[in-house]
């Protein structure tokens, strides 16, 4: 008897081992299919990153080129600075009205394939909009400021302290880990930003006093650690309150917050009188009216097309990753500067310029190492998943 039923599982195992490997031809077959697409889909994924880290470069730079020269020929109103930098935000329109319906049914078929607790309330999700917006109409001040007192490469070198700021927010928002290259790249960003307390300010292109250049330096430090709360809080309400990532919640965030900070500056530009003296400054403009307004208008555009850049590379792959290319982007600015305004670049820039790259290198060498472990990690478990499928299948058998 016992040797029969022997026999019988042993002919039920053959069978079924059978009618397995026979699926799993046929799932093979089935699942190959698109393993072509993978390179294909691989490279258009680097393309993109590539497309958004161009708008993030040469958004930046062109960005404050423009804004140095609208000071430079002339124009003296941080209001205006501020808004047009955050005022472009209607060219995105045409993306959020025409493209989002398009992908509406895809975006409400994806979001019904989430497991996620209750969405926030409307309430909730429009005092986060309007905390975003005043950070952001601050920032854009304190940045106007700074860019007004102090020389562009000046400026842009300490704008490199923004990535420490960002990663200090991180940590509590965001559980973000330090590790010996972290802190590493954050000690040298900082030390390059301290470096430029001791720059006389007085290039060639500058006649500010020292007490002016101080408020340049004071205004540009906070506005840098005003961004760099933004972006941990923007992360932060994607993830925790959210809890779903898409490219239309992400223009949610832009559109919305960029109104809310518009408004505000409008508040500010209108409630100072600085409106009144616009048509003298436009008249005045050393370049023109029309110069006037293509400064604006251009400085406006290149802005959002920077947006779309750091929106892009968070999707793509990370926030951090975003506010790491912004860094890689600062001194370019100074290179740039030197062709444009004819400012010196002396020792002192020389050597914050290189602890700036220095410590963007060690941040990307850690993403790196992480980008590496969780590959590795992957595999393990991938190892250690097709082990065990023979000893479940057995146990299954019998």
């Amino acid at each position: 008897m016992g040797e029969a039923q022997e026999v019988q599982l042993s002919v039920t195992a053959a069978q079924e081992a059978n009618e397995a490997n026979r699926q799993g031809h046929t799932n093979g077959s089935i699942n190959q299919s698109p393993i072509p697409d993978q390179p294909r889909r691989k490279l258009m994924s680097w393309i993109r990153i590539g497309i958004y880290a161009v708008f993030v470069l040469a958004g930046q730079s062109a960005g404050n080129l423009l804004g140095r020269l609208y000071y430079e020929k002339g124009g003296n109103s941080n209001w205006t600075v501020t808004l047009v930098q955050l005022a472009g935000f209607p060219i995105l329109l045409p993306y959020y009205f025409l493209l989002a319906k398009k992908n509406k049914n895809a975006i409400i078929e994806t979001d019904q394939n989430m497991i996620s607790p209750k969405r926030p309330s409307t309430l909730v999700v429009a005092s986060i909009y309007i905390l975003l917006g005043l950070l952001l109409a601050a920032d854009g001040y304190f940045y106007s400021i700074g860019l007004m007192y102090l020389p562009v490469s000046t400026y842009s070198l300490i704008l490199a302290s923004q990535l420490a700021f960002n990663a200090f927010f991180s940590f509590f928002l965001n559980s973000q880990k330090f590790t010996f290259y972290i802190i590493n790249s954050l000690v040298l960003l900082t030390l390059s930003s301290i470096l430029l307390v001791f720059q006389s300010g007085s290039d060639d292109t500058h006649n500010n006093s020292k007490g002016k250049y101080a408020i340049g330096f004071i205004c540009t430090v906070g506005a840098s650690a005003g961004y760099g709360l933004v972006l941990s809080l923007t992360q932060f309400f994607l993830n925790r309150v959210l809890k779903r990532e898409s490219f239309s919640v992400v223009m949610d965030i832009i559109v919305y917050q960029s109104l809310v900070a518009s408004l505000a500056i409008l508040v500010g530009l209108l409630a100072s009188g600085g409106w009144k003296g616009l048509d003298e400054e436009m008249n005045s403009f050393e370049l023109g009216k029309l110069s006037y307004v293509m400064t604006l208008v251009w400085t406006a555009i290149i802005w959002q097309l920077y947006t779309i850049g750091v929106v892009g590379l968070i999707l793509e792959v990370s926030a951090l990753f975003s506010n790491v290319m912004i860094a890689l982007g600062l001194p370019i600015v100074p290179v740039l500067a030197v062709f444009f305004f004819h400012e010196k670049m002396d020792g002192i820039k020389v050597m914050a310029m290189f602890l700036a790259i220095w410590g963007f290198i060690s941040y990307i060498y850690q993403n790196y190492l992480d980008d590496y472990c969780s590959k590795k990690e992957s595999s393990q478990k991938a190892i250690r998943e097709h082990e065990l499928h023979p000893i479940e299948k057995e146990r299954s058998i019998f």
